[in-house]
């Protein structure tokens, strides 16, 4: 990251967007106290990310890039286990994992072992765990990659509920623009580790003089021209 300066708003859903490679997971490794920042200050929820780590982590859900879950538990094992790490009160855990069961379609599948999920039917386990102890800040890295159109459209719903309905922040990262563009109250777009806008959907587009999300995203990441796309054909067609 290069001199990146955000600041989130309780009760906003917040999108973070980039090419691959601009740092956007790095961020939200940062933010979760997964990796340590070099400089700068970092503060979560009023704690310091540097001194009060475990705080943070309390105050947080995290769905990462590249989740993994122990596959020989069965998503019901699995929450509770994750439940269990979090100190959720065991009267309230049962009807809880019951309640994300259902809302991700994933009751006839309950005692069923992970390892014989569907990457979607995992990434719907992945978003139940990070929901489980009911979090003020909630991070989806990638939140509808691999899942149906059914389920992606409920994971919109269920960003834009948890803002509105449950007042928690939500900081989402995604490359599916329409859906950046529905569920985010601000977004900021980072390129090369630099933070190169920020704000609403509309104002970045007229900050950059673009008629869409779309159009400002590739003006701001440098990607106006792109090269012939059937180059790689001209010695096949040459032969």
């Amino acid at each position: 990251m290069d001199d990146l300066s955000l600041e989130v708003h309780q009760g906003e859903v917040f999108g973070l967007l980039g090419p691959n490679g601009s740092g956007k997971t790095t961020t939200i490794r940062i933010l979760n106290g997964i990796i340590k920042p070099t400089s700068g200050n970092v503060f979560v929820n009023g704690f310091d990310i540097r001194t009060h780590v475990d705080d943070v982590k309390r105050s947080t859900g995290l769905l990462a890039e590249t989740p993994g879950a122990y596959e020989k538990l069965s998503p019901i094992e699995y929450l509770e286990f994750i439940g269990s790490l979090y100190d959720v009160k065991k009267e309230l855990l049962p009807d809880r994992i019951d309640k994300l069961l259902n809302l991700f379609d994933l009751q006839d599948r309950s005692d069923d072992l992970i390892e014989g999920f569907s990457k979607g039917m995992r990434q719907k386990v992945l978003i139940a765990a990070a929901l489980i102890h009911d979090p003020p800040i909630i991070f989806l890295d990638e939140p509808t990659s691999a899942l149906d159109p059914r389920s992606s459209m409920v994971v919109r719903d269920l960003i834009t509920d948890l803002s509105v309905k449950a007042k928690k922040t939500v900081f989402v990262s995604s490359h599916i623009l329409p859906m950046m563009e529905e569920v985010c109250d601000r977004m900021g777009i980072i390129n090369k580790g630099r933070l190169v806008a920020l704000g609403t959907v509309k104002e970045i587009s007229e900050s950059t003089g673009s008629a869409n999300l779309e159009e400002a995203f590739i003006a701001l990441t440098g990607g106006e021209s792109r090269p012939d796309l059937l180059a790689w054909r001209s010695s096949v067609a040459d032969a």
